[in-house]
């Protein structure tokens, strides 16, 4: 099972929205979703449609990053989408924080809970331990192998799961420019033989949270494809003219001549790649939120296609 790490903000709910409207009879996909925003209007349409379409996802109720302070904020402000705890996973993010999240665990009265290790996890902290082994966890979350946590998850009936940050974000767009393919994962052809129930990744973006900035010198296209040997590689298409912010609509159409150009030599057809095929032949902007949209629609079609 893939579980795409991705924020409550617009564009990345707009491209699970789609998704869901695409994947036809087959999901392989349970999204984790780190709301950022005190505003829910796009999560109060986005989870409905991803419920209706039996498409299961956890929430992240105690955010890291972003505008929101405590729980009770995304448990006021998502009210019914949040009914029937068998259509979403709440999840916790944990670091030392062991006995809070425990505690918080208890007081929300939540079952099958996951909880997302972040950075290192101390096995040997008598905190963590029972927190991982409680009959309220189901689902762990780890970003490094740890091989003493998996024999002591044997026979606890957890669901493990590994998170790598695997998109190779640059501090440009025009850094995209001189670089060639690069393998993107592998871990959909191993993990299950490594012990783990799924595997996860921050699609195609960066694991940072940045927030929007101001409009850039270059627009780069990101999109993941199938090698013949089955690992999943990535491209990145970008624009040329990147002198200065003048004319994104140009940089746009730039980007996605040779994007459109790959897909068509490749044979690639999905709902997102023909989203692009369509702007192309009739010469479109978007605009760059609904860009990045397309790369990550692009990829969840690709997994889930996959695995």
């Amino acid at each position: 099972m893939y579980y795409p790490y991705l924020r409550g903000r617009q564009f990345e709910l707009i491209a699970l929205r789609e998704f869901a409207g695409c994947r036809g009879e087959h999901n392989n996909v349970i999204p984790i979703i780190e709301p950022v925003k005190k505003t829910f209007n796009s999560m109060k349409i986005a989870l409905p449609i991803l419920r209706n379409a039996s498409i299961k996802f956890a929430l992240v109720l105690n955010p890291q990053v972003g505008e929101i302070d405590n729980y009770n904020q995304i448990i006021d402000g998502l009210g019914d989408c949040l009914i029937g705890e068998d259509s979403w996973i709440p999840a916790f993010i944990v670091s030392n924080n062991y006995d809070e999240i425990g505690k918080l665990i208890v007081e929300t009265g939540y079952s099958d809970v996951m909880i997302i290790c972040n950075g290192l996890t101390d096995t040997s902290n008598e905190s963590f331990s029972q927190l991982v082994v409680s009959q309220k966890v189901k689902y762990i979350v780890v970003s490094q192998e740890n091989r003493t946590l998996k024999r002591s998850l044997s026979g606890q009936d957890k669901f493990l799961i590994r998170l790598d940050d695997k998109f190779n974000g640059q501090k440009r767009n025009s850094d995209y420019l001189e670089m060639s393919e690069e393998k993107f994962s592998e871990e959909h052809l191993f993990y299950k033989d490594e012990g783990y129930h799924g595997f996860s990744d921050y699609t195609v973006l960066v694991s940072d949270f940045l927030e929007g900035g101001s409009a850039p010198f270059a627009v780069a296209i990101h999109l993941t494809y199938q090698k013949e040997n089955d690992e999943v590689w990535i491209r990145h298409f970008t624009s040329k003219s990147n002198f200065d912010r003048a004319n994104i609509q140009g940089k746009f159409a730039e980007a996605l001549e040779k994007a459109v150009t790959f897909i068509n030599s490749n044979d690639i057809h999905n709902e997102a790649t023909n989203e692009l095929r369509n702007y192309h032949n009739e010469s479109k902007y978007p605009g760059l939120g609904m860009v990045k949209k397309i790369s990550i629609k692009n990829h969840l079609e690709l997994i889930n296609g996959i695995i």
